[in-house]
């Protein structure tokens, strides 16, 4: 998360838990690494699925960070506690102060979406992981669904754009883009794309979804007179886009996924 990212709320964004995890899943799945001593976790959020690295490599050292005060709260009075350290940093500054070559896999899992520079960070990611470790990521690439856009649209109309210019929205590159980065510095790399099709149930799903995440600076920064008023039209909105047909409502999700081995 970035230093003006807002208070994230982990309960709403434990929502849809099954469905943020999915990608986490594929993602750890396609890293080769057979015993690694130390793995951190960048982004862990509220440490749900930090702990499943616990789970996939028990004899390893493993650490989470994330910039949200609430979300290591949640982490460090979690079960996933007992397993893994947290600690809250901004992503920026941890690489600043790491050992180079000091992790043996390095994972960040929907995180690096928010930082607008993150193409530039990858040098120093790479730097992070010792010759022949692991970096994996994965971030959004969904950003020019209705999902995203409604709510960037309703944004940009009065009264609301007064106070939601220059808000945090989340961006990320085309795989190949980060495959490419990546080559250049020695790197083997796999990097693929899936939508998910996720099907949601509940009243204005959608909005709960977003509203835990991409939406969330968005809804933040506007005035609690504002806000609800907001909520209300973005969630006609997305209903319009988003209908049940009496089965859930459909949410396609695309996600870019990177994996790879640094030169040895």
């Amino acid at each position: 998360m970035t230093q003006s990212s807002p208070a994230w709320d982990p309960d709403r964004y434990l929502t849809y838990a099954d469905e943020r995890g999915r990608p986490f899943l594929d993602l750890v799945g396609r890293v080769a690494a057979v015993d690694p001593d130390v793995v951190v976790d960048l982004g862990c959020g509220p440490g749900n699925l930090t702990s499943l690295l616990a789970d996939r490599w028990p004899a390893a050292a493993i650490t989470g960070v994330d910039s949200s005060e609430a979300m290591i709260r949640a982490a460090s009075d979690s079960s996933a506690a007992e397993r893994v350290s947290f600690h809250r940093a901004d992503l920026r500054d941890w690489l600043a102060a790491a050992e180079p070559g000091g992790v043996d896999v390095l994972v960040s899992n929907a995180t690096l979406q928010w930082l607008p520079e993150h193409l530039d960070l990858v040098p120093a990611l790479v730097g992070a992981v010792k010759p022949g470790g692991w970096l994996a990521f994965q971030v959004p690439g969904n950003h020019d669904e209705p999902s995203h856009t409604l709510r960037a649209e309703l944004a940009a109309e009065p009264p609301y754009a007064v106070h939601t210019a220059g808000v945090a929205a989340p961006h990320a590159h085309r795989a190949e883009v980060y495959l490419r980065a990546l080559q250049a510095l020695g790197c083997e790399v796999d990097a693929w794309e899936t939508t998910y099709l996720h099907v949601l149930h509940g009243e204005d799903p959608v909005f709960t979804w977003v509203s835990g995440t991409g939406a969330r600076p968005t809804l933040q920064a506007l005035p609690t007179d504002l806000r609800a008023r907001f909520e209300d039209e973005l969630k006609a909105r997305l209903r319009a886009a988003y209908p049940d047909d009496g089965h859930g409502v459909v949410l396609p999700f695309r996600r870019i996924f990177v994996v790879a081995r640094t030169p040895a």
